[in-house]
């Protein structure tokens, strides 16, 4: 059988982050200010969307501790 590219917990760590990126793009678009350049659109959301592919590199470049 052949081993799967990610393990697990790097699976787990995607979703979480896919789910923050979602967040983020509501975050932005909720904004009632003209053009989205209110402080949710042009702050807030930016920051979580950035937290979020931090998040997917993470759970990309994770490598789980090889058992003995």
């Amino acid at each position: 059988m052949e081993k799967m590219p990610f393990g697990r917990k790097n699976y787990q760590w995607m979703v979480t982050g896919l789910i923050v990126l979602v967040v983020g793009f509501i975050i932005m678009s909720i904004d009632k200010e003209p053009y989205g350049l209110g402080f949710l659109g042009i702050t807030l959301g930016p920051i979580v969307v950035m937290g979020g592919f931090m998040i997917e590199i993470y759970a990309i470049l994770y490598r789980p501790q090889e058992k003995k």
